[in-house]
């Protein structure tokens, strides 16, 4: 339990911040499971306006700290690959 009131000034924060993060994290999680269905329904333009809306969303994690570089940077690649595929 914080005790000092810096400490509790920490806590106060780390929720806020928890929260900020809990949300942003699950804004991208949405986005990458639109382009998952887009790809699963198989249709190759929705796969890939939904991937175009992604990707800013995903870089914009990085920027906030909530996901790291290679992380996103694996994900947009796999996911790109997928699409491209689906448009062949």
């Amino acid at each position: 339990m914080a005790n000092t009131p810096q400490s509790k000034k920490r806590a106060r924060q780390n929720e806020r911040r928890f929260a900020i993060n809990k949300a942003r994290r699950s804004r991208i999680r949405t986005f990458l499971r639109k382009v998952e269905e887009a790809i699963a329904s198989g249709n190759a333009e929705a796969a890939q306006q939904a991937l175009r809306a992604a990707q800013p969303e995903l870089a914009r994690g990085v920027t906030k700290g909530v996901l790291h570089k290679n992380t996103v940077a694996r994900k947009l690649s796999r996911l790109s690959a997928r699409v491209k595929v689906l448009g062949a």
